[in-house]
């Protein structure tokens, strides 16, 4: 999947976007762009949790919660002031709330629009482009303030139902239904890099959907809407979503740290029949300087078997930068291990 900022429907053509709005405000070519973003970082204090067990429900219950971001930005390609337009859902009672990085990136001013229109500036938190999350923290009353709970994705299953609240094309609180059509994708984040394990759903997303909530019949979020995949750049039923435990993690580093730091090894790889194999290392990273070299097969990490790219990936993810990690892996027919010390992910 490719993230694209789109300028004309001909540039949308056999993608997966970004699904944040951004209108261009000049005077003669208004056009949309498209974008993501990232979050992370801390617990909820409250909670609209229900059993809701209906769409209806789920909206019932998870409306109130979910916002309308505006960004605007100097950046925009057609000289000028940029605005863009997303979705995003309260996280705590202190102000915070969940997005995409791609919304807010390059932001000079951040606006969020309440359920009932009342709006109030925010100011951003933290960002994190590797897994397209963000955190802002909007100054409103107590109130306007109706966090959604966080529920757990691994415990997802393929045909379950879920439900998306956001603002496609400005539409605030807009719901769609649909239900996990597959688990285990892959979209490519803001900074080129994987996020792993993303939700697929036919729940019908669309532009300024992006940083919304996916959220189970029991009312809690169980990803964020990030990216669609479309001939045409419009919602064809393809749409996918960070997963909320990744969210979890990843916001409770930006709330407690301001920033995520991710473990590095410094290769591509593959899923092959034996393991996951090494298509690339690059020069100068912890795998290279373990000698580690591409074609070699991984098949453990630390003892423990590895059958496709997305474990592996997911593996060094769980680690901290500094630490080791012992790695098996298969060369001209032979077995090996090397000890490999995992490196700051470059950003």
């Amino acid at each position: 999947m490719t993230r694209i900022f789109a300028l004309s429907a001909a540039l949308l053509a056999a993608a997966a976007v970004g699904i944040a709005s951004y209108a261009v405000a000049t005077k003669s070519d208004p056009r949309t762009v498209v974008r993501e973003v990232t979050v992370s970082g801390g617990t909820p204090t409250a909670s609209t949790t229900t059993a809701a067990a209906s769409v209806t429900g789920v909206y019932q219950s998870a409306s109130k919660g979910v916002v309308e971001i505006t960004v605007s930005t100097n950046s925009s390609p057609y000289g000028g002031q940029a605005q863009a337009q997303g979705s995003g859902f309260v996280y705590d009672g202190s102000g915070h709330v969940i997005t995409n990085e791609h919304v807010v990136e390059g932001a000079n001013s951040i606006s969020v629009q309440f359920w009932n229109g009342a709006t109030y500036k925010a100011s951003l938190v933290g960002t994190d482009p590797s897994t397209d999350v963000a955190v802002i923290k909007v100054n409103a009353p107590t109130s306007m303030l109706h966090p959604i709970s966080l529920g757990n994705s691994s415990a997802l299953q393929v045909g379950q139902p879920v439900v998306a609240i956001g603002s496609p094309y400005g539409l605030e609180e807009t719901v769609t239904s649909g239900v996990v059509s597959a688990l285990h994708r892959e979209m490519t984040a803001p900074n080129n890099f994987t996020i792993a394990d993303s939700i697929q759903t036919d729940a019908a997303i669309n532009h300024g959907n992006s940083g919304g909530p996916l959220l189970n019949l029991s009312g809690q979020v169980i990803g964020i809407t990030s990216q669609i995949k479309s001939d045409s750049g419009e919602n064809t039923g393809i749409g996918f979503a960070v997963p909320s435990n990744t969210v979890r993690s990843i916001v409770t580093q930006l709330l407690t740290n301001g920033n995520v730091r991710h473990a590095y090894l410094g290769v591509g790889i593959a899923t092959a029949q034996s393991g996951v194999q090494l298509t690339e290392v690059r020069p100068g990273t912890p795998a290279a300087n373990a000698g580690l070299q591409s074609g070699d097969v991984i098949t453990r990490i630390d003892g423990h078997k590895v059958t496709t790219a997305s474990e592996l990936g997911q593996a060094i993810d769980a680690r901290r930068p500094g630490s080791t990690v012992v790695l098996t892996y298969l060369r001209d027919g032979s077995t090996h291990t090397v000890s490999v010390k995992l490196g700051l992910r470059p950003s």
